[in-house]
């Protein structure tokens, strides 16, 4: 049972779990404190819904690793998995977008409300960048490095087009099985009508160059190794 529990722990240290964890648990405290101060659980509760969307693909990507480490080479086995993740991606960094909800409200100081959003944002946005790092690592493996770019490029593309569809056409990750036919004619009405759709590409452009970079950092930073200084 132990030998379990610390394989377990293993898998979720190495996958950083424990600070994803540990941000969203502030993000729902601070909520949970607004909701006191104030007396209104109703303000702001979106946030805490949208950080429960934004954790599915991370968990998905765990699946996918699950599976491929338990079955190496079997590809076929995290097609599921890998499929929900891309359906599911968008909602992580789309907490950045619930500024659109910041607005002076009484009782609360703006600052308060300020910090409130942000720490949900950067949980969105770090859970995005862990479960797309694990994602490209997984697809790497299979067919090689440049695919698996073309894979961690595409997804962050199709990341900031959900952005846009979800914050102002407020479609959802499920209705890509409910209403596909829908979303597709909608976002190609907006593509092949560019001088009319300015903002649908200035949006979905700019989250997508956020992404990218926040990306880039992030994999930089994981290859981050300081040398140490002795202690004397």
């Amino acid at each position: 049972m132990l030998t379990i529990v610390a394989k377990i722990h293993r898998f979720l240290s190495d996958h950083l779990f424990y600070p994803l964890a540990l941000s969203s648990l502030l993000a729902v405290g601070l909520y949970a404190t607004r909701v006191v101060l104030a007396r209104n659980w109703v303000v702001y509760f979106n946030l805490v819904w949208n950080l429960f969307l934004a954790w599915l693909p991370y968990l998905f990507s765990l699946w996918a690793i699950a599976l491929e480490r338990q079955r190496p080479g079997r590809w076929w086995l995290i097609w599921l998995p890998a499929a929900l993740w891309l359906a599911f991606f968008p909602n992580a960094p789309y907490l950045l977008t619930d500024f659109f909800h910041l607005t002076q409200r009484p009782s609360i100081p703006l600052w308060y409300d300020i910090g409130l959003i942000a720490t949900f944002a950067w949980s969105g946005f770090f859970l995005a960048l862990v479960s797309l790092r694990m994602m490209h690592l997984v697809v790497e493996g299979y067919v090689g490095v440049i695919l698996g770019w073309l894979f961690a490029l595409s997804a962050l593309g199709l990341a900031g087009l959900g952005l846009y569809l979800g914050r102002f056409s407020r479609w959802n990750s499920w209705d890509l099985l409910t209403s596909p036919k829908e979303i597709l004619k909608e976002t190609l009405w907006r593509a092949l009508n560019p001088f009319q759709n300015l903002s649908f590409y200035g949006f979905t452009l700019m989250f997508t160059a956020l992404l990218l970079v926040g990306y880039l950092v992030f994999i930089s930073v994981q290859r981050l190794n300081l040398p140490r200084r002795r202690a004397f």
